[in-house]
């Protein structure tokens, strides 16, 4: 062979190098199927697709899963969500209100094979808003702007989570938080329900305050009434000869006492002593 010619290349040689290339291709996307990592937050539905479908009663959990290569896994996120809405609703008496809603929720880990069949993953805005939305209109609707302002707005929030609540649970989802962020009113309705709830505070003030006077009056009236009743038995207690003892006792205190007096025994019409003072 001439010193200058090349060798000849060979193609055979690197076809087996080519087939252990694509068999660890195969390889690893088969292993990639069969192996399957969830998080903490993750859970998994299997879905059969040669046989039987979507495994809705087989959850798979967090951690390594092994999946036959020919399945699918669905990935579903469990952990709480939060939406935030802002509705225009209609109040009983016809009047449009703006009010803003959260709702914290998250679907059930061990029904998200059911729930993905209903919903799939769009399940946020087919089924959490809408039922979120017709539960603000229904209960709203049921109540004036003043109750909702002031009065029952606790009582129509526990309403509307209890009915939004209800539906979501038969649907696979668990609530966890309803909460009324904020209520806008037409500026007249809400400056009139301002005032209306003013003039009654005002007014229960004044109750109060007449309640107390009421009450101090008659504590004065029971308080006199015990002490004329208490003079009327001392006064009946009292006789003459009870006031001639007890002046005679005194009597002999003040003779015991080292200034000058004169005393006259039975000089006083009752009987008592008068005494005389003759300290100049």
């Amino acid at each position: 062979m001439n010193q200058f010619e090349q060798p000849s290349f060979d193609p055979g040689k690197l076809r087996p190098y080519i087939f252990i290339g694509v068999g660890v291709v195969i390889l690893l996307i088969v292993l990639s199927n069969i192996f399957v990592i969830l998080q903490p937050t993750e859970r998994g539905v299997v879905f059969k697709k040669y046989t039987s479908g979507l495994d809705v009663d087989n959850i798979r959990g967090e951690g390594l899963n092994i999946i036959a290569p020919w399945n699918d896994v669905i990935i579903f996120r469990i952990e709480e969500q939060q939406i935030e809405e802002t509705m225009d609703v209609l109040s009983k008496d016809g009047l449009s209100i703006t009010i803003d809603v959260s709702l914290r929720f998250r679907p059930k880990p061990d029904q998200i094979g059911y729930l993905y069949r209903a919903f799939r993953m769009n399940y946020n805005e087919n089924l959490i808003r809408p039922e979120l939305r017709s539960a603000v209109r229904e209960i709203i609707g049921q109540y004036t702007p003043e109750e909702l302002y002031a009065s029952k707005r606790q009582e129509i929030e526990t309403k509307i989570e209890e009915n939004t609540r209800r539906i979501l649970n038969d649907n696979f989802v668990e609530l966890k938080a309803l909460l009324f962020r904020s209520i806008k009113l037409p500026q007249t309705i809400k400056t009139s329900i301002e005032a209306k709830l003013a003039a009654e505070q005002e007014a229960q003030k004044y109750e109060f305050l007449i309640q107390k006077e009421k009450k101090e009056a008659e504590r004065r009236r029971i308080d006199a009434e015990g002490k004329a009743a208490a003079n009327k038995i001392l006064s009946a207690s009292i006789t003459d000869n009870i006031l001639r003892e007890k002046g005679i006792s005194a009597t002999e205190e003040l003779a015991k006492s080292t200034n000058t007096k004169v005393i006259v025994i039975g000089g006083g019409g009752d009987g008592l002593p008068i005494i005389l003072n003759s300290d100049k």
